[in-house]
């Protein structure tokens, strides 16, 4: 026993060590990096905050009911929208969707790639599946710490750790979507002369869809879920009154911020959900 505490595999700083070489190898690149997510975030806050909210509602209320065709579900996202404004949480509510949108944007256009990729090669997939598992079973708290080094303080860093916690599920789904494809319809396209670019276009991405957005609203709920931890770093929204509330143990704060964001949750999971099954809750 003595034997391997003495001699301890020193697996902190070898990853110490690696984010020391990447921050002085690659400080322009992530400083670029970080300028870009940055830029996309305040596009997306300055779209939801200049106008006047109730605009920003009429809009969301007319997308619901354009996507969903549910008078229950556009009423449900004008009533709750309408009640994050009167308990004053809009901003707070704008910079976290803010949030949610770049997050889900970068995830789903990174990993919907991947997951074809992985779908058609076991190769690329048996390298990934292991740091996919890393990706969402490691404490979120740790891969705080070298995004807090990279990128610094506020959003941006938010937005990574988010990324790093949500985009396993855009690439396991798109892949489970693209081998689940029947391959006689395969076979088909292939018979009558498609090219594996158009056999993927036209066959496996359609038949693929329903996982790809599965991935998608999975994607949507996991950046939520990060929200409270992203403050930690700085990224504004709902999760910094969630933390005050918590440091003050201020049960009123804590519920009202906290229904903001299950209110939140339920109108993005109504909009973006393939499946029409309970729809009219």
């Amino acid at each position: 026993m003595e034997f391997l505490t003495e001699n301890r595999i020193p697996i902190g700083g070898w990853a110490k060590a690696f984010v020391d070489w990447l921050t002085t190898n690659f400080a322009l690149f992530f400083d670029q990096l970080a300028n870009l997510l940055s830029a996309i975030i305040s596009v997306l806050l300055y779209i939801l905050q200049a106008p006047h909210p109730l605009v920003v509602i009429a809009l969301v209320t007319a997308l619901a009911w354009w996507f969903r065709r549910s008078i229950g579900i556009a009423l449900f996202t004008c009533l709750g929208l309408l009640l994050i404004v009167n308990q004053g949480y809009w901003q707070e509510t704008t910079e976290t969707l803010a949030l949610v949108l770049a997050a889900t944007f970068v995830s789903m256009a990174v990993g919907v790639p991947l997951g074809i990729a992985a779908a058609r090669r076991a190769w690329i997939y048996s390298i990934m599946r292991p740091i996919l598992d890393l990706m969402q079973t490691i404490p979120t708290f740790v891969y705080l710490i070298p995004a807090l080094i990279l990128f610094g303080l506020g959003m941006v860093p938010g937005l990574i750790a988010t990324v790093i916690f949500a985009i396993p599920a855009p690439i396991r789904l798109t892949r489970l979507g693209i081998i689940s494809t029947p391959p006689s319809l395969v076979e088909a396209a292939e018979s009558f002369g498609a090219t594996p670019w158009q056999v993927l276009r036209k066959v496996e991405l359609p038949f693929a869809m329903p996982q790809i957005m599965a991935g998608l609203t999975q994607t949507i709920m996991l950046s939520l879920s990060m929200v409270v931890i992203a403050a930690l770093v700085g990224a504004d929204g709902l999760g910094v009154p969630v933390l005050r509330a918590l440091n003050t143990v201020n049960i009123a704060k804590g519920f009202e911020s906290g229904l903001c964001i299950v209110i939140l949750a339920i109108v993005l999971d109504r909009l973006f959900r393939t499946s029409d099954e309970g729809e009219g809750a």
